[in-house]
């Protein structure tokens, strides 16, 4: 047995078979972070891809589109809201129609841009009634100030309801614009807004009990008070503080309705 023979044996033991030597100690290999892909030897790296760009093609085509219609959309409903609260111009005239049938009735706006006559006075609606009595006598009620009484009741509640602020303005405002000097309609909603205004004023009389026990409310009548808002003191402008009223005709309860009220 030579030398290196000799070696083995004495490191192996007798009766052991013969193995390689134990590798140096080698350190272990540094683990992969999730930003670095793993890739074959010899081949380009890959670059993490997120968001829109992660998409196939398809599907970026789809959202672009998606984005496309949306801003389009915007653009448009800020152009329409834009020429309705505007005043009056050469495109207003032309496509009104088209801006009214985007307008309404989901984005109505009731001020206007600009507004050259802001409010300065203050409108109170007012109603009574004629009462035919369980004796059968006719008198008439006192003015009720409805608008004072919507007052009151806004007065410290700090989440008023939407009627509360705006069912008896705008019935008075939508007569006033269908209705000339002369309470007289104009165009085809006079009729229209004189019924709405009239079932306004009657839930509120009838609210307020203007029939009294066993009478019947077979006619109502509507008033407006204005009155002018002071100027502030340090300007020179006069104005009137006597109320002026616009008085309506007398409106004849609906009989059912009446008897109604009644029971």
């Amino acid at each position: 047995m030579d030398a290196h023979e000799a070696g083995s044996a004495v490191r192996h033991g007798p009766g052991e078979e013969p193995h390689d030597a134990p590798a140096a100690d080698v350190p272990p290999p540094a683990p992969r972070t999730e930003t670095e892909p793993e890739t074959e030897p010899g081949a380009d790296p890959v670059v993490a891809r997120g968001g829109v760009a992660a998409l196939s093609l398809r599907y970026q085509i789809a959202a672009a589109l998606a984005l496309a219609v949306v801003a389009i959309t915007v653009c448009v409903h800020v152009a329409m809201v834009f020429l309705h609260v505007a005043p009056s111009n050469t495109v207003t005239k032309q496509h009104g129609q088209a801006i009214d049938d985007w307008i309404y009735p989901e984005f109505e706006q009731n001020w206007k841009l600009f507004a050259p006559n802001p409010l300065q006075q203050n409108i109170a609606v007012q109603a009574r009634a004629s009462v035919a009595t369980a004796d059968g006598r006719i008198r008439t009620t006192r003015w009720y100030d409805l608008s004072a009484e919507d007052g009151r009741a806004i007065d410290g509640n700090p989440l008023p309801s939407h009627t509360q602020q705006n069912a008896l303005r705008r019935a008075w405002d939508f007569f006033v614009a269908t209705h000339d000097a002369e309470n007289r309609p104009v165009g085809l909603r006079g009729a229209l807004s004189e019924s709405y205004l009239r079932r306004t004023v009657e839930l509120r009389l009838e609210r307020a009990d203007a029939a009294g026990d066993g009478g019947v409310v077979e006619r109502v009548q509507v008033r407006s008070r204005t009155t002018n808002v002071r100027p502030p003191k340090w300007s020179d402008e006069q104005v009137s503080d006597r109320p002026t009223y616009r008085v309506l005709p007398w409106w004849r309860v609906p009989e059912a309705r009446a008897e109604e009220g009644a029971r």
